[in-house]
């Protein structure tokens, strides 16, 4: 990084702040590196690719995002980049990009000596562990991209087969899945006991295209419609929600889940093991260990 200043680096991550902070549910590190490159000339050096692989200039701005993601300025989840209300702030009030930069790594060496044994680390070995990190977020950015392209290329009526089996293994019976054509706003039914004598009644609606825009206030009140008293509802939309729907959903009396595709995944991480097989062949995950850096 030696041709890199921190004047440079603090240009670069200070207009990534930029273009997240207009994005209210964060962005894929891809698409926000992408955009970062368009707005801003490249030099020379950035521009380039390591001999080892992997182009300068994105390598710049993971190394750099480490920081930022220990000074609690930025989030990083399933690869998605998000600007917290810290770092917000603080995008607001240190104007200068060098300036904002270097508060990021005071932040993150003021978290780095309250680790245990940080004070016996070299800088070869801090290095290497901030190498490590980048390289597993690269990882998880990659795997999370094939999973949600292999669920976006599942036909509708499997995607709903794939949401009863979840709440099977999560314990629930599945009592009806809707066939092909009309469902009336509702795709799967399920109870807590094999005959629907306890309740509460489930009613699932199930959205796959993850390309169509987020599911709006409007629409979770069309399914919260053909909700009844006892029932509850389970809206499963690969798209996601929008912030609203989402504060319509926890302040409504209708008592309504909502899953995107990052919940809808980690639950069936989390209940893999009592799949059935023939569940587990809809959706086939497999478990990559790699050495953690410590949180």
């Amino acid at each position: 990084m030696a041709d890199v200043t921190k004047a440079r680096t603090g240009l670069l991550i200070r207009k990534l702040f930029e273009i997240l902070q207009g994005q209210r549910d964060g962005m894929r590190a891809a698409d926000a590196l992408a955009a970062l490159e368009k707005s801003v000339q490249l030099t020379a050096y950035e521009a380039g690719d390591y001999e080892s692989g992997g182009r300068r200039f994105e390598r710049i701005v993971r190394f750099a995002t480490v920081s930022c993601v220990k000074a609690g300025w930025l989030v990083k989840h399933k690869g998605v980049w998000t600007v917290s209300d810290e770092g917000a702030a603080a995008f607001a009030q240190i104007t200068d990009p060098e300036k904002f930069y270097r508060q990021a790594e005071r932040l993150y060496w003021t978290w780095r000596k309250a680790q245990p044994a940080a004070a016996e680390d070299t800088p070869a070995e801090e290095a290497a562990e901030t190498s490590a990190v980048i390289t597993l977020e690269e990882a998880e950015e990659v795997a999370w991209k094939e999973i949600e392209q292999f669920l976006a290329g599942m036909p509708p009526y499997e995607f709903q087969e794939l949401v009863g089996e979840l709440l099977r293994a999560m314990g629930y019976h599945v009592a009806w899945i809707a066939p092909t054509g009309k469902d009336g706003g509702v795709d799967v039914i399920a109870y807590n006991d094999p005959l629907g004598t306890r309740p509460p009644r489930i009613k699932v609606q199930v959205k796959r295209n993850a390309h169509s825009p987020r599911i709006d206030v409007v629409g979770l009140r069309s399914f919260m419609a053909v909700l009844g008293e006892g029932d509850v509802g389970l809206f499963v939309a690969m798209s996601g929600f929008t912030r609203d729907a989402e504060l319509e959903a926890r302040q409504s009396h209708r008592r309504v889940t909502l899953l995107d595709t990052t919940k809808l995944v980690e639950l069936w991480i989390e209940h893999y093991s009592k799949l059935e097989d023939a569940a587990r062949r809809r959706l086939p995950l497999k478990p990559v260990w790699f050495l953690a850096a410590e949180d």
